[in-house]
């Protein structure tokens, strides 16, 4: 996948694409993907990188939703639960199973949690994991060993599934490219052009060269989460809101707060939400918060009171107290909620996804999140094809296997994530045995982790390398930062850059990882 052969698709394209995709997070991938694979001439732009908003800011997990359960949502419920066994299937060296623990601290809870989390598993049906059960004191402890002891008379343990969400985002680029698809980061959507009122294509800007290009279009997707009214607004200037936009904050500590491999979650916290906390990447990821926020941005920042919630409820569960001081980072996203006039509480909105057509032919789809981003593409696909007269073909998603499907985990070693593409890179290493050497010490990635993703993935700046193809940023924001000279050097070797563009690639990135430090939200 590399991004000057995209340009030069785009470049050398003189007729109407079938589909074009305004987004490149989790939903328009998905929808991209959808569109190529029945055949569709499909071009996606996206005007950051690849899940650089909200996709890649996840609590890691392709899960049903217990919450949802909770709610009454059993048709979400069972939809994600589909989703979930169907991603399973089609990427297995992506997404794996991960146990969870409900800690049962009074009497009532056992039974209640464990009446639950049986329908859960009955939802689930022939696409289920390992069945739910109740656990005895004792094999809590020996499960999660640092949950807290007192008063604690059991658990309940269940699975679901558990990934990297901004290596799915660029493994869904990828598979969508090998099947011809236009896939283009830092390609920002800046109007759209119309002929005779109804919408016929976009105008686009390329953010690296500063180029402009008038782009035609049968059928225009708006699937940017949430930017979706900024879009919308470029059809109805006048439009109302959709989108409520809610901030998740999460804080991740070292493996040693949570040593087994069981998650603890807590269904019920003051905020309405479930807690987790989760181990991923030999860290613990705990989370997630829900604040109503006023305006999407790119890059949201925690606030002081939701590390302090985080905090707080983790040190109820656990018997290792966690401070400010040690938290590896701390990271923020926002939420593509969509609004209700019944509802005033963000924690309490639905996770459903919504499709609407404006009468220019805008189609926008809002709402949804990650474990459902193959069936938000198939439906938008489907209204593109009738609203746009395209010939009706059938999705082909489902049983789709995504770039590097490979189940030999053990065999891919230490590559895992990248699948079938381990052996290529081991090849490199093997014409290169510098390239074997960690990054940093206390970041597992190698050096040929990088120059793959340059190469590769279309990475093209320190952030795309340390945000989301490596997760440095997040595992480690102290040695990420500490690295970046570093990488910004061998990135500007490959990607032919001077002097100038490594320092400001390395002055951005220190500026950046500087709002993933916790001390930088301390109310003192």
């Amino acid at each position: 996948m590399h991004r000057s052969k995209m340009i030069e698709k785009l470049d050398e394209t003189s007729e109407v694409w079938d589909i074009i995709v305004i987004g490149g997070g989790a939903t328009g991938l998905g929808a991209a993907l959808e569109s190529v694979s029945r055949g569709y001439r499909t071009l996606l732009l996206e005007q950051a990188d690849f899940s650089q908003g909200t996709s890649s800011r996840s609590t890691k997990l392709i899960h049903g939703g217990v919450r949802y359960l909770q709610q009454g949502n059993i048709s979400l419920v069972l939809e994600a639960l589909r989703e979930r066994g169907l991603l399973l299937h089609n990427a297995p060296h992506l997404v794996h199973h991960q146990s969870f623990i409900v800690p049962n601290y009074g009497w009532w809870e056992g039974p209640f949690y464990g009446i639950g989390l049986k329908l859960y598993d009955v939802l689930a049906g022939k696409l289920g994991l390992a069945p739910s059960r109740i656990l005895s004191r004792e094999e809590t402890l020996k499960r999660i060993p640092t949950v807290e002891p007192e008063g604690l008379r059991g658990g309940v343990i269940y699975f679901d599934g558990q990934f990297d969400d901004a290596r799915l985002a660029v493994t869904l680029a990828k598979t969508a490219e090998t099947l011809g698809g236009c896939i283009i980061n830092y390609a920002k959507v800046v109007s759209l052009i119309k002929e005779d009122e109804m919408i016929c294509g976009v105008k686009a800007k390329d953010l690296e060269t500063g180029r402009e290009y008038e782009i035609k279009g049968r059928a225009i997707i708006n699937a940017t989460g949430i930017f979706i009214d900024s879009i919308r607004k470029m059809d109805i200037p006048d439009c109302e809101k959709i989108i409520a936009p809610s901030q998740g904050v999460h804080i991740v500590l070292d493996k040693s707060f949570l040593p087994g491999k069981s998650a603890i979650m807590v269904p019920q916290t003051e905020d309405g939400r479930v807690l987790f906390a989760v181990p991923w990447h030999d860290r613990v990821i705990i989370g997630t918060t829900d604040t109503p926020v006023e305006k999407p941005l790119l890059e949201p920042k925690p606030l002081p009171n939701e590390i302090d919630f985080l905090l707080s409820h983790a040190a109820r569960y656990l018997t290792k107290d966690p401070k400010p001081e040690d938290i590896l980072s701390v990271f923020a996203g926002i939420r593509p909620l969509i609004r209700s006039d019944t509802s005033h509480e963000t924690s309490s909105l639905s996770r459903d996804h919504h499709i609407t057509i404006s009468a220019s032919g805008l189609l926008t789809i809002a709402g949804g999140k990650w474990t459902t981003y193959r069936k938000m593409g198939q439906d938008i696909v489907d209204k593109a094809i009738t609203m746009a007269g395209l010939d009706d073909r059938p999705s082909r998603t489902e049983h789709l296997n995504l770039f590097g499907w490979s189940a030999d985990a053990e065999g891919n070693e230490p590559f895992s994530a990248y699948g079938s593409s381990a052996k290529d890179i081991k090849q490199m290493i093997k014409m290169d045995p510098e390239l074997d050497r960690f990054i940093h010490p206390d970041l597992p990635y190698r050096l040929v982790e990088v120059i793959w993703s340059i190469r590769h993935e279309m990475a093209r700046t320190l952030e795309d390398v340390m945000a989301r193809r490596t997760r440095a940023l997040i595992l480690n924001t102290r040695a990420s930062m500490e690295v970046a000279p570093q990488i910004a050097a061998v990135m500007a070797d490959e990607l032919g850059r001077d002097e100038k563009w490594r320092k400001e690639q390395v002055d951005a990135f220190i500026a950046l990882a500087e709002s993933y430090l916790p001390e930088q939200y301390q109310t003192g």
